[in-house]
């Protein structure tokens, strides 16, 4: 899991709009700072043996940075994201080079954040939704990419993405900070016997959650203690990096990379 994934750039980051409580069009990243944090994930994750495809970032795209809401993709198939009208015009630069590359693309019918809410773990999907994503939208992944979605609530827009509340490490355990769902998410949550972490609402407050896993490898932002010795207790090597510039636009490491190798189900197309 997470062992190919696809970035962008930080070229163009800045904050022209405010569409998460984390920007403030008054609160710009320094050009350079952001993208020597970029460069620093892109260089762990060829450091974990992680494969990296690269689209460049569009000038008219401040966000496009943020590759994880482009779309979420299983096999050959994506569902392309359908995000807020600030980051429409990114859509057709991941549609081409998904296109490009073979994948078959579907269009999301309703408001969609890609993989920000939608987090694969084995056959399970994790769904987010009551922020960005319409709950429409799982009855459309579960058919075209063939997943039990499991619907989560976000409990508001601090957690505007289900990935800044919830983490998957391996198929078998999860992060989550129970504060930021509602209770019969928590509940479902529980009910799926998987290892759950708990992390408390500070540290998920700096994005500790958004992290990506490969099973073996963390790679996660620094300055959140408890949950990378948590980490560490399970015999992950983990990896904390600076994400202060990207985190002006509420994003972190695991925003910035779209998975690519998630398989398709055993027997399926």
């Amino acid at each position: 899991m997470n062992t190919e994934l696809l970035v962008s750039d930080a070229t163009h980051f800045r904050i022209d709009y405010e569409i998460n409580p984390y920007m403030h069009t008054d609160v710009q990243p320094d050009p350079v700072a952001a993208n020597a944090e970029h460069d620093a994930i892109v260089a762990a994750h060829l450091a974990a043996g992680r494969l990296v495809e690269y689209v460049p970032a569009a000038p008219e795209c401040p966000d496009m940075v943020f590759t994880a809401n482009a779309a979420v993709v299983r096999g050959e198939r994506a569902v392309l994201g359908f995000p807020p009208p600030e980051r429409k015009a990114e859509m057709s630069y991941f549609e081409e080079w998904l296109v490009d590359r073979g994948y078959e693309v579907v269009e999301a019918p309703f408001p969609f954040s890609g993989q920000g809410d939608a987090l694969a773990c084995g056959d399970l999907l994790l769904a987010g939704h009551g922020q960005r994503t319409d709950q429409r939208m799982h009855a459309v992944l579960a058919k075209e990419l063939d997943y039990d979605v499991i619907p989560l609530r976000t409990v508001g827009p601090r957690w505007y993405d289900l990935d800044l509340a919830i983490a998957v490490i391996d198929p078998h355990t999860l992060a989550y900070c129970p504060l930021a769902l509602d209770e019969p998410s928590r509940g479902s949550l529980r009910a799926l016997g998987l290892d759950l972490i708990e992390v408390g609402l500070d540290e998920a407050s700096r994005l500790a959650l958004n992290l990506i896993s490969d099973g073996r490898t963390v790679t996660m932002t620094r300055g959140v203690p408890r949950l990378a010795a948590a980490l560490r207790e399970r015999r992950l090597h983990v990896v904390e990096l600076d994400t202060t510039q990207l985190a002006k636009g509420g994003g972190g490491v695991r925003c910035t990379a779209l998975t690519l190798d998630n398989p398709p189900r055993q027997g399926s197309r």
